[in-house]
């Protein structure tokens, strides 16, 4: 008998449980008469959590930006994100402060922050007593061995059988612009590793890039690999030809967390412009910002990406505005949009918090911000107010984190062309495993049939099989008989639907 869900043909990391999504069209691959239809997910208006009040001396009394992420764990949520404050900290030790000593805003980045709720809606901010900032440690401050640090995206790794080293987190650390450079820095952004215990006190493991320009998205673990998803915004990774490119996302992993590859994977581009002259960070053309928020559902990975619309890097940066798009992954490294150039989540659908009588772009982020919650997803994300980049348009600058929430698994769905009375959808090819089931995640699920075929699609006898209720667990029943009264085989599915009104979410394989 075999012990998982395996899918011979795909390449898609085997499993006790496999979650095949209709946005997903390699688990999901042969349609007729089918389209998709998109989700739009609901958006809270108001921010979950706000910066601190301007006039406090809080850590975040700018900006609390989620290129972090969220975590239901131990009974609560918990939080990770990255601050801003307005002028610098005057306690900060020696080193730390050299590490500021080049920037003269009054707007500084970092630290990093912590937060924690009961509901994943009112949240709190813990005074941890670990870093002394302006006369107080009365604040919710992560100690890092970076002053300037961002992008706080954290997994809780159970497979670990070191508990001291059970949490473990990407950040952003800009360096200090020493001349020479630091040699351990480089004169680059670019990430550090850590671990912890408990997730709030940390290690410094590594700076597995140090000299390469990282900013990231997201962490996660995907078929054995921690990754890392990020932006390149310079010519340290130049297109066809050699020729410039604007920010796309990348992909780097690990094996084990302490040895990284060195070098990256493509892992989502847009289309760079035909004309060189408007190719590179500055041409106004969108671009791919920060890479993919991802995160995995044991066989495939769901994230976002922030469709930049790009202006002049400086002069016009104000300009600036981004929406979120949809992409899915069965390898974890390498992304795709369901539907091309779709935008799931509209900055105008999600707007930062505005300044009465002004018009600032709003910028959404994605992160570590997508989990499963009881019977609904949730997309925890960031959005901050684009004053630009110049001293006098900093005042107005803010971050904020937003939610937007779907039923669960409920992407988008497969449904009738308009006209036609039947269609149906193949999965590609599994193995089946002992103890198998498989409920539907659907709409109208009494409008659909479920056959089970072998492996060339001929029907196996006994196995054509209704679906009850509506639902996101719609049970389907095959004449009495269970789908692991064929374990050890190699089958496919097919979805029959007949009724205008029913929508296909997703399959849910379990064992």
């Amino acid at each position: 008998m075999t012990a998982l869900f395996t899918f011979p043909s795909t390449g898609i990391p085997s499993s006790e449980r496999a979650l095949l999504l209709a946005i997903d069209d390699v688990a999901l691959p042969i349609r007729k008469n089918l389209c998709l239809y998109l989700s739009k997910p609901a958006i809270r208006p108001e921010p979950v959590l706000r910066p601190s009040p301007r006039e406090s001396n809080a850590p975040d009394n700018c900006a609390a930006h989620f290129y972090g992420t969220v975590l239901q764990d131990q009974g609560r949520f918990r939080m990770w994100y990255y601050a801003c404050h307005w002028g610098a900290n005057p306690d900060w030790p020696p080193e730390m402060a050299r590490q500021l000593a080049k920037y003269t805003d009054p707007l500084l980045i970092g630290p990093l922050c912590y937060a924690e709720s009961d509901d994943g809606i009112a949240w709190q901010k813990p005074a941890l007593g670990q870093v002394l900032f302006k006369g107080s440690r009365e604040n919710n401050a992560l100690a890092l061995p970076h002053a300037v640090v961002a992008c706080a995206t954290v997994v809780k790794d159970e497979d670990d059988p070191d508990p001291t080293r059970r949490y473990k987190m990407v950040y952003e650390f800009f360096p200090d612009w020493t001349e020479p450079p630091i040699p351990e820095n480089g004169n680059m952004p670019s990430i550090a590793t850590a671990v912890s215990p408990d997730g709030l006190r940390w290690m410094v493991t590594g700076m597995p890039y140090a000299g390469e320009f990282v900013e990231h998205a997201s962490l996660y673990r995907h078929d054995g690999r921690f990754v890392v998803n990020s932006q390149n915004i310079d010519m340290q990774i130049p297109g066809e030809g050699a020729t410039p490119r604007g920010r796309e996302g990348y992909a780097r992993f690990s094996h084990d967390f302490d040895h990284w590859l060195d070098g990256h994977v493509d892992s989502f581009l847009l289309p760079e412009p035909r004309d060189p002259d408007q190719r590179g960070v500055n041409g106004a053309y969108d671009q791919v910002h920060l890479g993919v928020g991802a995160a995995s559902f044991g066989m495939v990975c769901v994230g976002l990406y922030g469709r930049w619309h790009n202006a002049h890097f400086y002069d016009a940066f104000g300009d600036i505005s981004c929406d979120q798009g949809l992409v899915v992954s069965n390898d974890g490294l390498h992304f795709r949009e369901p539907v091309k150039g779709h935008i799931f989540i509209a900055r105008e659908d999600s707007l930062a918090t505005p300044v009465p009588g002004k018009h600032l772009n709003t910028v959404l982020c994605q992160a570590n911000g997508i989990l499963n919650v009881g019977k609904e997803t949730r997309i925890y994300h960031g959005r901050w107010r684009n004053t630009g980049m110049k001293p006098e348009e900093l005042p107005d600058y803010s971050a904020e984190v937003a939610l937007a929430t779907l039923p669960r698994d409920r992407w988008g769905a497969l449904g009738l062309y308009p006209g036609v009375n039947k269609g149906w959808v193949w999965t590609a090819p599994f193995n089946v495993p002992d103890n198998a089931s498989i409920t539907l995640n659907a709409e109208g699920a009494t409008g659909m049939r479920v056959e089970i075929t072998d492996e060339q699609c001929r029907p196996i006898s006994g196995f054509n099989g209704a679906c009850g209720t509506d639902g996101l667990d719609c049970a389907v029943r095959w004449d009495g008989k269970p789908l692991a009264a064929l374990a050890g085989e190699t089958v496919r599915l097919r979805i029959i639907i007949s009724r205008d009104e029913s929508r296909l979410y997703a399959l849910n394989l379990c064992r």
